[in-house]
């Protein structure tokens, strides 16, 4: 499988936009020059995997995301603007936090089937 660079790039940009980032804020952030950060925006310049993982994180997507775009997984586990983590309080579920940490995608994906089952039925 090919690395598309220029791809990565946009991805980078669109996100880096949607938190309403100039690209010297970015570069700040990440500890990146401006300039090596316009030239990983426009696919010019391959990055190395520390530098990939901390754009990852600063942006708060995946690597899969930001390396192959929105796959149908991520499509399956995203399906509106809503965060989770907005209505969940880590500290006070960390009990519930550590039993997911600890889940499969695969059981993330049952899991969240068996809540969109029991949901509608909790809130009659």
């Amino acid at each position: 499988m090919e690395i598309d660079n220029r791809a990565i790039g946009q991805r980078i940009r669109e996100e880096r936009e949607k938190l309403k980032l100039s690209r010297e804020e970015f570069a700040e952030i990440i500890d990146l020059s401006e300039y090596y950060l316009g030239q990983l925006e426009r696919g010019e310049r391959q990055m190395s995997l520390p530098s990939l993982v901390k754009i990852s994180n600063s942006l708060h997507i995946s690597l899969d995301c930001l390396v192959f775009g929105k796959t149908e997984l991520y499509n399956y586990y995203v399906h509106d603007d809503r965060n989770i983590y907005e209505t969940f309080d880590r500290n006070r579920d960390k009990e519930l936090n550590n039993l997911l940490n600890k889940c499969s995608p695969k059981e993330l994906a049952l899991i969240k089937k068996l809540v969109q089952i029991i949901l509608p039925h909790i809130k009659e």
